[in-house]
């Protein structure tokens, strides 16, 4: 069984057990979190169920794993002939998370 989920604008397709380094989430560690905005749902055997735009009643339950931040980026900025340059970095912040099941509607 596995799922596509959509958070922090992208979209992860996810199986229990998976996981996943997603944009931050307000959740603490060792929390429970649920993912309600499911795309699609594959079950066991293999028929897909696709929601317009999300499948009713169908969840993803997340364990949070721990916050942390990804590589450093470089932003640089330039312009010919005129001397400017600005270097900056950037670290985003993310969220590490374990999918634990996924619940369809009954």
């Amino acid at each position: 069984m596995y799922a596509v989920i959509e958070t922090g604008g992208k979209q992860y397709r996810v199986a229990p057990g998976d996981v996943l380094l997603i944009e931050k989430l307000p959740v603490e560690p060792g929390v429970e979190y649920d993912f309600d905005h499911l795309l699609m749902v594959v079950g066991d055997e293999g028929s897909p169920v696709v929601g317009t735009p999300y499948v009713e009643g169908a969840r993803a339950v997340a364990t949070v794993v721990n916050q942390e931040r990804g590589e450093k980026i470089l932003v640089f900025k330039y312009k010919p002939k005129s001397n400017y340059r600005r270097r900056q970095g950037h670290r985003q912040y993310l969220t590490r998370v374990r999918i634990d099941r996924i619940e369809l509607p009954s």
